[in-house]
């Protein structure tokens, strides 16, 4: 009888290592996915600011493209408008 008391008693303590075990494995999963979300928060924080400034790029861009056509179409109108001749006054 003592030898199947030793038994499972050996097998409990076996039960209790592996519980130990997988609370720890938890407990550092736990830790991880805190860090990893973390990481997340910080990365869309990034890409939010990287964005924004894409799209101020973008504005700046069309906005100088807008001045430098407005700009040669009134060097094409210069170019292309007759020449006065201010002889024709005298």
């Amino acid at each position: 009888m003592k030898l199947g008391n030793d038994l499972i008693k050996d097998k409990f303590d076996d039960i209790d290592e592996k519980i130990d075990f997988m609370m720890e494995l938890c407990h550092t999963l736990k830790v991880e996915n805190q860090e990893l979300l973390l990481k997340i928060k910080g990365l869309e924080a990034e890409l939010d600011k990287k964005n924004e400034t894409e799209e101020q790029f973008s504005k700046q861009e069309a906005l100088i493209q807008s001045k430098i056509d407005g700009l040669l179409t009134k060097l094409n109108y210069f170019s292309n408008s007759p020449a006065v001749d201010n002889s024709s006054n005298l």
